[in-house]
């Protein structure tokens, strides 16, 4: 069912000084201001240019199956990439990005899509190893404390099950590392963080990288899938 709506209403800082220290400040509110202004023209602007890695990653996931949660579903522009064998959760957490994802849901009927929801991917209301997959597309560099987000990943995710990730990871080195510098003073308007480095995610014992794969264009973008350990 669709019209769920889960939100958090404070948030304290992250207690690890992973986070605090290698990343700009983010926090809700201006996340969901920028994607409020995002909205009505992110399919045609960064909708596009994610297009390719959003493609592979779904190409991906419906190869298994089972139960499947995006998290930061947005407008919904992977749903109809999913083959019908499979049933899919989304959420996220702008109410602007998510009608267009319910409007996307009935105008193509998409019925193996059964819940859309507000939630804070932060702190998920699902139970545990609810999930056979759970994906993350560029999701990673937006939420305010990627570390706990990381660990309900995996905690919803059954074990044997993987995490899949698309992601912006940075560079230190190089000119795209020198732009991503220059802009990182700019997340907050950006709503994400263009200095981001992969062991922000790399943070759950229980999950480990089976494949890490750069996608197109020019390898900005990169898909981490992670495998749960099984229960013992």
């Amino acid at each position: 069912m669709f019209g769920g709506r889960v939100r958090k209403q404070s948030r304290g800082p992250l207690g690890g000084t992973l986070a605090a220290k290698s990343m700009p400040d983010m926090d809700e509110t201006s996340v969901l201001t920028a994607y409020r202004r995002w909205a009505p023209i992110y399919d045609h602007t960064f909708g596009r240019i994610a297009a390719e890695g959003r493609r592979q990653a779904v190409e991906l996931i419906n190869t298994f199956t089972g139960r499947v949660l995006e998290v930061g579903v947005g407008t919904g522009l992977s749903l109809p990439l999913y083959k019908r064998h499979l049933e899919i959760v989304g959420i996220d957490l702008s109410p602007d990005m998510l009608e267009k994802a319910r409007a996307r849901v009935a105008n193509e009927g998409l019925d193996h899509v059964t819940g859309l929801y507000e939630m804070d991917a932060g702190h998920l209301t699902f139970s545990d190893a609810s999930f056979d997959t759970v994906v993350a597309m560029y999701v990673m560099t937006v939420v305010p404390e990627p570390v706990r987000v990381m660990k309900e990943l995996a905690r919803v995710c059954k074990p044997g099950g993987e995490v899949i990730l698309v992601n912006h990871f940075s560079q230190d080195q190089g000119i795209r590392g020198w732009v991503e510098r220059r802009m990182a003073p700019f997340a907050d308007q950006l709503g994400w963080r263009p200095v981001f480095d992969v062991s922000q995610v790399l943070v759950c014992d229980d999950l480990k990288v089976i494949e890490r794969r750069a996608l197109k264009p020019m390898g900005i973008f990169t898909m981490l899938r992670l495998k749960k350990r099984d229960a013992a």
